[in-house]
């Protein structure tokens, strides 16, 4: 009897362990970018790119080979069923700015206000998370 108590009261508990461990991860999908760009100032070159979602504190992390930057995000004008990963550049020539991330349906902000509009919009996309 006290053998099937304890598993009627264990088993919520582990589920609800093991749900809280999956929701508390965080997604990332790897894009390629192939040109040298900026972001706050920093130069990124060229290479591939991990774009992590932190479910907790909505937020985004961008990492590639010589820098890492962090933002807030929230929701997009991307329809609440879009699961791709979206970076958007402005650039003229060989110069590139990041101006926002795309996660689903949440964006960030403008990334650099200081940057005035350049002449082209790039925008590289990965599929599905």
């Amino acid at each position: 009897m006290t053998n099937t108590l304890r598993s009627i009261v264990l088993a919520p508990v582990m589920l609800a362990a093991v749900a809280f461990t999956a929701n508390t991860a965080m997604a990332e999908t790897k894009i390629n970018v192939p040109f040298n760009f900026t972001v706050g100032g920093h130069n990124c070159p060229a290479g591939q790119y991990t774009v992590r979602k932190d479910a907790q504190d909505d937020s985004v992390k961008l990492v590639g080979p010589a820098h890492s930057f962090v933002w807030s995000i929230h929701p997009g004008d991307a329809k609440p069923d879009d699961n791709h990963v979206v970076l958007k550049f402005e650039g003229s020539g060989d110069d590139h700015v990041l101006r926002s991330i795309q996660y689903g349906p949440l964006v960030t902000s403008q990334l650099d206000k200081k940057v005035k509009t350049a002449d082209n919009e790039i925008t590289l996309t990965a599929g599905g998370r």
